[in-house]
């Protein structure tokens, strides 16, 4: 099973629920967590692994043979994304905005494009008591987040229940994440910026056809509009968090939820069973 844990608005509590369900799972059954908040990954910080192997994640971006070019410009014509500029006498070619489809290279009549790697960042994979542990990291100051999402989702163990810590937002990584999943849980808090950006995380996960339900985290500031909104939306509300001194201080030190406060383990291990329940 694959259940990703996402929310439209950043600093939600993503992370914490998905450290706290991979912490209160492991105790019982074969766990894996995915970090693909690659712009950013934390999950690293609560699970402490010890990393056993990283992984260069490239993109394959064209090299241009100008004594076989003819500066025809199909391939800028093709190009979606203005990665290449053809002169009279010179092509241009930007890496930074190249998404590595390989269009150029197929679509050349005198086959002038070969193609070399670019990396974009890495995944590194390892153990933290038990829990498999994957995070990707995409490099400072590029842009391209999905190639490494990929990588890091290709690292799924079949034989473990895997946790997806989703990118925040409703973009591109977040659409990446989410896909393929079997569950998606939608941390929210009960503010108007955590119900705007809900209902958009809620419209991308439908347009994915993958069940969600909700998690409110913060409970006690704002106001009921969330739980309105799922009332009228039919999304069922799974766990409540509520707004705690403790857990705050907690996670500043680094540790989650179900770790500094092990009684809260049995409401994981019950919002799992209900989810289970959901894809019966």
């Amino acid at each position: 099973m694959i259940i990703s844990v996402a929310s439209g608005k950043g600093g939600t509590g993503k992370t914490l629920v998905a450290t706290s369900l991979a912490l209160s799972l492991s105790k019982n059954s074969k766990v894996q967590l995915i970090d693909c908040d690659v712009e950013e990954p934390n999950a690293h910080i609560f699970l402490k692994p010890t990393f056993t192997q990283q992984e260069i994640v490239s993109i394959p971006v064209p090299k241009i043979d100008e004594g076989r070019c003819t500066y025809c410009g199909k391939c800028a014509e093709i190009c979606a994304y203005n990665a290449i500029a053809v002169f009279q006498k010179k092509v241009l070619v930007f890496p930074e905005l190249c998404h590595g489809c390989g269009a150029c290279t197929y679509l050349c009549p005198e086959h002038a494009i070969s193609e070399e790697g670019r990396g974009l960042g890495v995944v590194e994979t390892g153990n933290s008591n038990g829990i498999k542990f994957t995070q990707g990291k995409l490099s400072i100051g590029e842009m391209m987040a999905p190639p490494i999402i990929r990588r890091a989702k290709e690292c799924v163990d079949p034989e473990r229940v895997a946790i997806v810590d989703v990118p925040p937002g409703t973009s591109c990584p977040v659409v990446e994440a989410i896909k393929g999943s079997d569950f998606c849980l939608l941390v929210t808090e009960p503010t108007p910026f955590g119900l705007n950006d809900l209902v958009l995380a809620v419209g991308v996960v439908r347009k994915l056809n993958i069940p969600c339900a909700i998690v409110i985290n913060r409970a006690g500031v704002g106001d009921k509009k969330v739980e309105e909104y799922c009332l009228s939306e039919s999304i069922p509300i799974l766990l409540t968090i509520p707004l705690d001194t403790r857990i705050a201080s907690l996670y500043s030190k680094g540790i989650t939820l179900a770790e500094g406060m092990p009684e809260w383990q049995e409401s994981f291990l019950d919002l799992f069973d209900k989810i289970k329940g959901l894809l019966r």
